[in-house]
């Protein structure tokens, strides 16, 4: 049998955080007819034209914590590795297949598939196949090995 790993069930949350997310990429279409993808949000922030609407994006990313503070009275519980090889292999691997990929998981998971885009569902097939593969191989394959 398989070890059991503790998580914070949050379902409250989880599912408030999920109706301001679908609200925001329906706002974003619905104001600027654009796909509310992070990548091509914050690279458009440093390369477009219309980097008003990008920017107040990025800061309600940044100061969502913040309002979580204020009306809870503590920061969202985060788990961040401390294997800084680990993280940078990482976050390569994500850039790589983001490039690979033509957008990150917010613009093909929540806006592609909202569109019903095969490119989308491809994408996250994709992204969730080696999700699946990564935590297994994490959890089980190299377990204490990382």
């Amino acid at each position: 049998m398989l070890p059991s790993v503790p998580t914070d069930f949050t379902p409250w949350a989880s599912l408030g955080g999920g109706v301001l997310i679908g609200l925001s990429a329906v706002m974003v279409m619905a104001m600027f007819g654009r796909v509310a993808g992070i990548v091509g949000i914050t690279t458009g922030a440093v390369t477009s034209g219309d980097r008003e609407w990008r920017i107040a994006f990025i800061g309600g990313l940044m100061a969502a914590p913040l309002l979580w503070r204020a009306i809870t009275g503590g920061f969202p519980i985060q788990t961040v590795s401390d294997n800084l090889v680990g993280m940078g292999i990482a976050g390569l691997l994500v850039g790589i297949g983001t490039a690979l990929g033509s957008g990150c998981t917010s613009g093909h998971g929540v806006c592609g598939l909202a569109r019903l885009s095969r490119r989308s569902l491809v994408a996250v097939l994709t992204f969730m196949a080696f999700a699946g593969a990564t935590v297994f191989a994490l959890r089980h394959v190299l377990a204490g090995g990382i």
